[in-house]
């Protein structure tokens, strides 16, 4: 696929694939707490068009921001990096 530039990328591991051609992606970051300096996991939970459906729940994924597909898909997968066991 062609390199298309100022894309934002992602990691993360699918948690659905119940929807016809869309995968749900969670993608785990971790941030300091402004005051308490703790460092805290957040999770971000993505729409991404998966076009063969040959994502599976569990699978390490790599998802890029595309158009609007639909309400909620902003991401597409671009290569499934590990299948899930």
């Amino acid at each position: 696929m062609a390199e298309r530039g100022g894309r934002k990328v992602r990691q993360g591991i699918v948690t659905s694939d119940r929807m016809d051609k869309t995968v749900v992606v969670a993608v785990h970051r971790l941030v300091r707490h402004p005051r308490y300096k703790r460092v805290l996991r957040r999770t971000a939970q993505y729409k991404a068009h998966d076009e063969q459906n040959q994502c599976a729940v569990g699978d390490r994924v790599r998802i890029q921001e595309t158009r609007p597909l639909s309400k909620t898909k902003r991401w597409r997968v671009t290569a499934v990096l590990e299948k899930a066991k």
